[in-house]
């Protein structure tokens, strides 16, 4: 089966350096399956390596992609009981292609009732939200998100709610996502309002926040000693200074978790993912063909985008 594989073997914008490949799939890896992808979401998380930020771990060259779904076409005896069926080929070749290599032991097999679309996009977001909830509980706190139209805030967010947060506020960029917080049951506050962000953060006691940069450092200023702030991601492009020693900045990054997970551990984290993720709100999926893959980056950049731009890979 020929492969197509957005590949980069150069650091640099992924507009620029991401080139479509046409590759003959190399002979399946013993202990691997091979998956026939459906779809593929485009993350932040996906585009960031390709500029370079993280390239003393990225070998070059290299396919784009961190999540999404497929069918497994070919699979070791031990596993031949997923052949045909939906899986997440995670934590093995990049997902932005249209034939995965992936360790069996970490595939992780999609609930029959779970919708395609939806289930592409269960590892970037859902299992961050789900490992931040439970290393820095909201229950009995008021919890304050930033970027909070984003779709793991929105996850933290209800998630928060069912985990026992007093209050949730929502600090979001576009007027756009106001309405989608409060039928959340988050309390949306506009990011261009100092006034109510300042107020929300005199009151948190958890911050998870995505943005750092300047209103970081404006919710530090006037959090809680006892505060706990979340750093998760820098979506604003800059960091940040704390200017007192509380409260408490605890830097969070899935990838420092990974290693720690064997495959039991790691099949267990979506066990409790899937019931959760059937019960939220989460953002709409748009589908482009993998060869209008720079429309779906470009559309992923929509200021106020309400719908995860997502690659069809049969397409």
């Amino acid at each position: 089966m020929e492969n197509i594989a957005l590949e980069y073997r150069r650091f640099g914008e992924p507009d620029v350096v991401l080139q479509a490949e046409s590759v003959v799939p190399a002979a399946r890896l013993a202990g691997h399956l091979r998956v026939r992808m459906l779809f593929a979401p485009v993350n932040a998380s996906d585009l960031i390596p390709i500029t370079g930020a993280y390239r003393h771990r990225t070998p070059l060259p290299a396919v784009a992609g961190y999540e999404g779904i497929g069918v497994v076409t070919d699979a070791p005896a031990g596993f031949a009981h997923l052949l045909g069926r939906r899986v997440l080929p995670l934590r093995g070749e990049g997902t932005w292609q249209r034939v995965v290599d992936c360790p069996a032991e970490y595939a992780v097999p999609v609930p029959a009732e779970m919708d395609s679309l939806l289930a592409a996009r269960a590892y970037i977001n859902p299992l961050a939200a789900q490992m931040m909830l439970t290393r820095y509980s909201p229950r009995g706190k008021t919890v304050l998100l930033t970027a909070a139209g984003s779709d793991c805030a929105i996850l933290l967010g209800q998630w928060a709610l069912n985990a026992g947060a007093l209050a949730v506020y929502g600090i979001h960029r576009s007027p756009i996502h106001a309405d989608r917080l409060v039928a959340m049951g988050i309390v949306p506050i506009a990011q261009d309002d100092a006034a109510a962000v300042r107020e929300a953060a005199v009151r948190a006691e958890v911050t998870y926040d995505a943005t750092g940069g300047s209103l970081a450092e404006a919710i530090l200023s006037v959090m809680p000693e006892k505060g706990i702030f979340v750093c998760y991601g820098l979506l604003s492009g800059q960091t940040f200074r704390q200017r007192q020693a509380l409260p408490r900045v605890e830097w969070f990054h899935i990838r420092n978790y990974l290693d720690a997970l064997d495959a039991p551990a790691w099949q267990a984290q979506f066990m409790q993912i899937w019931p959760k993720l059937r019960a939220s709100r989460y953002s709409d999926a748009t589908l482009f063909p993998l060869a209008e893959w720079r429309a779906a980056l470009g559309a992923y950049r929509e200021a106020g985008r309400l719908s995860k731009p997502m690659l069809a890979m049969e397409g």
